[in-house]
C-alpha cells in the first residue's frame, strides 16, 4: 500500500501531452466513478488504494515545513540548515537519518555544503572600519558587507549581483558561496534580505522556487500533467509505480507523468506513443504503394513505369516480385532474372518486411478501435442517467438502481485496460525489447495464455456494453431484473478477467525477464483513488508548524 497527497498550487507550468478528463462541471459523476460497489452481489472491493488529498497552497507550504521540522528536531538545526541538507537529499527525510547513523553528522553537513556554526557579520567592525572585497577589489565599510557560515565575507553589492543572477538561471536552491573552491551553501535568509532590498519581486520568485523544490526535488512528488494546469501536484508515500488521479479529474502514471497506461510498462508506452506518432497516418499508405527493399527492408516507392528498382542502399529489386537483381535491364526484362515461376523462396524474402509492418497494423488496428470504444462509451453517461430517472419514476419492486452506473464504470475500466493490452503484446511478444528472453517455443506458449485471457476479457465487456446499451428503461419489471442480474454478473467478470489479466502479465511475463525490468501499476478493482479534502485536523497542526519556522526565522534573520 502507499500514501498520496495531492498538493495544490497556482499559475505554474505543465506538460505538453494530452490526457483524458472529465468535464470540469461534471464533479458529481467523477465522484461516482470509484465508488464501484454493489450491495446486492456477493463480491465487495475492500482493496484500498492510494490516498490521496487535496490540500491548499498554505498547506503545501505546511507540508513542505513538517519535513523540515523532523530534520530540525532530530539534528537541532535551524530551518535555513535543514533546508539545505534536504535540498540536497531531494527530499527524502529517511536518506537523510539514514546518512546520519551510518557516518555521522560531520560527513552528512560536508556532504550537502552545509555550515551550521557562523560567523557573525559584525565582527568585521572590531577589526577595522573599512575592510577590502576580493570581487570587486574595492574597500568598503565593514557594515557593507555579508559574511556566509564558511567565514567568507564581500560587499553586499557583489553578493546580490550574484544571488540575482543565480535566481535568474534558475539554480536559486543551493547558491554556493562565490569564493574560490568553496562548496558552501550560502543562507538563504541573507539572500533573500540582499535581493529583496534590490529587486523584490525576484525575492519572490527565489521563494517560489524554494517552494518549488518540494515538488520538482522530490522522488515522491510531481506535478499534476493536466492542459491547461490545475496547479495540483501529487505525493506518493512508497510505491512510485502506481496511477493516480488527480482532484481536476486527469489520471496518470506517477512514474512517468504520461497518461495511465498500465499494463503497459513506462518504456513500452514510450515506445509506443512515438512509433503511433511516426507511423500511424502513414502506414495505410505504405501498405499499398510501397515494397521492402530485399537488402535492407525499408518500403520502396516506384515512380516511374520500369520495373527494375534502385533502393537508397544501392540494391536493385523487380518490383512485381521484390526479388534482388542486377542493375542491367531493358524495357521489358531484366537481365539474368525471371519472376514468372512460384518459388517459396521468393515468397518468404517479400514477406519478411512486410510482416512487421502488418504485425503494427495489426496491435494498433485494435489498441485504436478499444479506445474509440471508450471514447464512445463515455457519451453513455447522459444516456444512462436518463435511464435511470425513468426506472426511478416507475414503481419498481427494487428501488437500488446503482447496478446500472456500476455496470457502466466497471466498463469504462475494462475497456482501459483492454485497450493498453494491445500495445503490451506488441512489444511482449515482439523482438524489440525482448529478443533474447524466451525462446520461440516459450513466446508462442505465453503468447497464446496472455491472447486467450485478452480474448475473454473481449467478450465479456462488449457483452456487458451490449446489455448497457439496451433500451431497458422501456422494459418491463422481469425483463429489467434479468437485465440487472445480466450486468451485475458481467460486471463480476469483467472485473475477474482484469485481474487474470494483470496476474499473468505480472507472474508469467514481466516477473521471469532476466535482462530487463518492467513494473506496472498494479490493477485496482474500484480504479484509480481521486483526491479528497485536507482533513481539518490537518490544518491545525500546520498552523504549529508554521509558528516554529517563524521563530527559526526570526533567530536567523539577517542583520546589516
Amino acid at each position: 500500500t502507499h500514501t498520496a497527497f495531492c498538493y495544490s498550487m497556482e499559475d505554474y507550468g505543465s506538460s505538453d501531452n494530452e490526457y483524458y478528463s472529465f468535464d470540469d462541471d461534471d464533479d458529481d459523476d467523477r465522484d461516482s466513478l470509484d465508488g464501484f460497489q454493489d450491495p446486492d452481489i456477493e463480491f465487495q472491493l475492500t482493496e484500498k488504494g492510494p490516498s490521496t488529498k487535496v490540500i491548499t497552497k498554505d498547506s503545501l507550504l505546511a507540508a513542505q515545513r513538517e519535513d523540515l521540522q523532523r530534520v530540525m528536531d532530530l539534528l537541532s538545526l535551524k530551518g535555513h540548515h535543514a533546508r539545505t541538507l534536504l535540498i540536497h537529499y531531494r527530499w527524502d527525510v529517511d536518506k537523510v537519518f539514514a546518512v546520519f547513523v551510518e557516518k555521522g553528522k560531520d560527513w552528512l553537513y560536508a556532504e550537502a555544503g552545509l555550515i551550521v556554526d557562523e560567523l557573525n557579520d559584525l565582527s568585521l567592525s572590531r577589526c577595522s572600519s573599512e575592510v577590502m572585497c576580493d570581487i570587486c577589489i574595492e574597500e568598503v565599510p565593514a557594515n557593507e558587507t555579508t559574511t556566509m557560515g564558511c567565514g567568507h565575507y564581500f560587499c553586499n553589492n557583489c553578493w546580490t549581483e550574484h544571488f540575482i543572477v543565480k535566481i535568474n538561471e534558475g539554480q536559486s536552491r543551493c547558491i554556493r558561496c562565490m569564493a574560490h573552491k568553496c562548496n558552501a551553501i550560502c543562507d538563504e535568509g541573507k539572500i533573500r534580505n540582499l535581493v529583496s532590498a534590490r529587486d523584490p519581486d525576484l525575492a519572490k520568485k527565489f521563494d517560489r522556487f524554494l517552494l518549488e523544490s518540494y515538488i520538482e526535488d522530490n522522488r515522491r512528488v510531481k506535478w499534476c500533467p493536466s492542459i491547461p494546469h490545475c496547479g495540483n501536484a501529487i505525493c506518493v508515500e512508497d510505491d512510485e509505480y502506481c496511477e493516480v488521479e488527480c482532484a481536476c479529474g486527469v489520471q496518470f502514471c506517477f512514474s512517468c507523468s504520461s497518461e495511465a497506461h498500465s499494463p503497459c510498462s513506462c518504456l513500452m508506452w514510450e515506445l509506443w506513443t512515438k512509433k503511433c506518432k511516426d507511423e500511424s497516418e502513414s502506414v495505410q499508405w505504405i501498405t499499398v504503394n510501397t515494397k521492402p527493399c530485399p537488402k535492407c527492408h525499408k518500403p520502396v516507392e516506384k515512380n516511374g513505369g520500369c520495373n527494375l528498382v534502385r533502393c537508397i542502399c544501392g540494391q536493385c529489386f523487380c518490383w512485381l516480385c521484390a526479388g534482388a537483381t542486377g542493375s542491367n535491364h531493358t524495357w521489358d526484362t531484366i537481365s539474368g532474372h525471371s519472376c514468372g515461376r512460384y518459388t517459396e523462396d521468393r515468397v518468404e524474402k517479400t514477406e519478411r518486411a512486410k510482416k512487421e509492418l502488418l504485425r503494427y497494423v495489426h496491435y494498433h488496428n485494435r489498441y485504436k478501435a478499444h479506445i474509440d470504444s471508450f471514447k464512445a462509451e463515455v457519451q453513455l453517461k447522459e444516456k444512462i442517467q436518463a435511464k435511470i430517472l425513468k426506472l426511478e419514476a416507475r414503481e419498481l419492486a427494487f428501488k437500488d438502481l446503482s447496478w446500472v452506473t456500476n455496470g457502466l464504470y466497471r466498463l469504462f475500466r475494462s475497456r482501459r485496460v483492454l485497450s493498453y493490452s494491445y500495445p503490451f503484446a506488441y512489444y511482449m511478444f515482439g523482438e524489440d525489447l525482448f529478443k533474447n528472453e524466451m525462446t520461440k517455443k516459450e513466446r508462442e506458449i505465453k503468447q497464446n495464455l496472455f491472447e486467450d485471457l485478452q480474448q475473454q476479457l473481449e467478450e465479456n465487456v462488449e457483452k456487458l456494453s451490449m446489455f448497457l446499451e439496451k433500451p431497458f428503461d422501456g422494459f418491463n419489471e422481469a425483463e429489467v431484473m434479468d437485465t440487472r442480474m445480466s450486468i451485475i454478473t458481467l460486471s463480476k467478470i469483467a472485473d475477474d478477467g482484469c485481474k487474470k489479466l494483470y496476474e499473468c502479465v505480472e507472474n508469467d511475463l514481466l516477473g521471469p525477464l532476466q535482462q530487463a525490468t518492467h513494473i506496472i501499476a498494479s490493477y485496482k478493482s474500484m480504479g484509480v483513488e481521486k483526491a479528497s479534502e485536507l482533513a481539518e485536523k490537518d490544518s491545525a497542526i500546520n498552523v504549529q508548524l508554521e509558528a516554529n519556522l517563524k521563530k527559526n526565522k526570526t533567530n536567523t534573520s539577517f542583520k546589516s
